[in-house]
């Protein structure tokens, strides 16, 4: 009976020290994306990437047009072509098209590095204010949510507003939801 007082002693305390220990556990969460959308930055970077989006889309369009003119000139003059100088203009027509396709490829890839460099600074400043915000706050651990993903966060209290503190620290004001009228 004693050994039995011993073990149920044991386990309480234990059971104690887990309890203590998860006070002392602040969790927060916050949607970077969302945060980052109302950084005033983002209007400029959204115009500036529109741009370069606009100058890379017109690159490829004039490659892709003089493609096909050079296609619809060799289709009026192939029946007129030897066997030989078809076949060579075939080629030509053939490397000329995986030229253009490499170049639609490096556009894309042009694409994601320039957006990464607009937006790494935005990145980087909220991400600081979320470092900031969460020592200053006590939280132990903070979870980001992204859109069409769940969190991994299985509970946090409705009151906990971290999001509104971050945005607080970068000198932003949460939106105001608007009301369903009936």
């Amino acid at each position: 009976m004693m050994k039995v007082k011993v073990i149920l002693s044991a386990v309480a305390l234990l059971c104690v020290g887990f309890v203590a220990q998860a006070q002392d556990v602040k969790i927060g969460y916050t949607n970077v994306e969302f945060i980052m959308d109302l950084m005033p930055e983002m209007e400029q970077i959204g115009a500036d990437i529109k741009d370069y989006e606009t100058q890379l889309q017109t690159n490829i369009q004039t490659k892709a047009e003089d493609f096909q003119r050079q296609v619809q000139t060799y289709q009026q003059a192939s029946q007129t072509m030897t066997e030989q100088a078809r076949a060579a203009k075939e080629q030509e027509l053939t490397a000329l098209q995986g030229t253009l396709q490499k170049y639609e490829q490096d556009a894309q890839t042009s694409y994601q590095r320039k957006l990464g460099e607009l937006l790494a600074p935005v990145q980087t400043k909220v991400v600081n204010a979320i470092n900031s915000v969460a020592a200053e706050n006590n939280y132990t651990h903070i979870f980001a949510e992204s859109a069409g993903q769940a969190p991994i966060l299985l509970y946090t209290k409705e009151e906990d507003k971290f999001t509104e503190l971050v945005l607080a620290k970068l000198g932003l004001k949460m939106p105001v939801a608007p009301t369903a009228t009936n």
